[in-house]
């Protein structure tokens, strides 16, 4: 197949250029060249997503059978993307997010949960929001109809993360010593391999399927106690893991998701944020392999990579708890 990937040089993108390749697909990238180095074996056209005249020269002379979307995050900018590329390109598959339902993180959610409200004519440089990714996806379907793909993406981990949630969790734990295990360490955890997402989306594509599918791991794939003693094992560090409860982290004023990545508490906010019905998705091919795997390729890759040298973030946001706020909690800890 002739492919477009509009994204290509990172993390999933970065996954979905390798796997195609190795398929033996013809892979033309399309991003600014900035986050990372053109994959060797692929068309690499250097531009911005929102230039008109950028896109009128990807456009020019090419067409494929499919495009895949990675890096579509402002619903204008996506509609603009679908609307050039409608009669170039006989398939859509967007990369969209759990973000996008209207009930998520608080319940359970599958392919038929209503997602946020915002329309595909959504201004552009709107603020971060989940709504964004909703309307992302109309922006697609307005124009590609049922020759879409709409990918609804859960947490993704593997080699390559550019986050940095299980980055941090390793080089935290190959520190060794005390480290805090929040929350309840049997708590379930729905965590996907970017490798995995992108075979599954590669796979839609040569069979031909389209519509929405939830593309993560399995409920109860792992827990945090395992994904985190599985960051002990690939470390070697011998780090003691010390159990917290929410209630204590809490208290302490410790911020969910970001200054304990991937921690939340069990609480009715969060209460459906690991119970994606991945079922339609299994049905279509959807397999992923286990955490401890993922884990052991992360940290291979993070000994080759090396030390970073800015924090990890979310947004603007700051990945990571603090020395003396860790030492804190860990005190309390009979």
């Amino acid at each position: 197949m002739d492919i477009l990937i509009l994204g290509g040089s990172s993390f999933l993108g970065r996954a979905y250029v390798t796997d195609a390749v190795a398929r033996g697909h013809r892979v033309t990238t399309f991003n600014r060249g900035v986050s990372g180095p053109d994959h060797e074996g692929v068309e690499a056209v250097h531009g911005d997503r929102n230039a008109p005249d950028d896109l009128a020269r990807l456009v020019a002379d090419r067409s494929w059978d499919a495009v895949v979307d990675t890096s579509g995050q402002q619903p204008y900018a996506v509609a603009r993307a679908a609307r050039i590329l409608r009669d170039r390109a006989g398939h859509y598959s967007f990369v969209s997010s759990v973000h996008a339902f209207s009930a998520w993180p608080a319940k359970a959610v599958d392919e038929s949960t209503p997602t946020l409200d915002c329309p595909a004519d959504t201004p552009p440089d709107q603020p971060p929001a989940n709504a964004l990714k909703a309307g992302c996806e109309r922006a697609v379907t307005e124009h590609f109809g049922d020759r879409a793909s709409l990918l609804n993406c859960g947490l993704l981990i593997g080699p390559y993360e550019n986050v940095g949630r299980l980055p941090w969790w390793l080089e935290r734990i190959a520190r060794g010593g005390r480290v805090v295990l929040p929350g309840d360490p049997g708590r379930a955890m729905q965590l996907i391999d970017a490798r995995d997402f992108a075979a599954f989306g590669l796979g839609l594509l040569e069979s031909g399927r389209t519509g929405r599918y939830i593309t993560t791991g399995p409920a109860g794939g792992t827990t945090m106690g395992g994904l985190l003693q599985a960051c002990v094992d690939a470390t070697g560090s011998g780090a003691e893991l010390v159990p917290l409860d929410d209630d204590t982290l809490v208290s302490a004023g410790v911020q969910p998701w970001t200054e304990l990545p991937l921690w939340a508490p069990d609480d009715p906010d969060w209460n459906g944020i690991w119970q994606a019905d991945t079922s339609r998705a299994r049905a279509a091919g959807l397999r992923t392999r286990p955490v401890e795997e993922t884990v052991h390729d992360t940290w291979a890759w993070l000994r080759r990579r090396g030390p970073r040298t800015t924090p990890y973030t979310q947004g603007s946001t700051p990945l990571g708890i603090a020395a003396e706020k860790e030492e804190k909690l860990l005190a309390q800890a009979v």
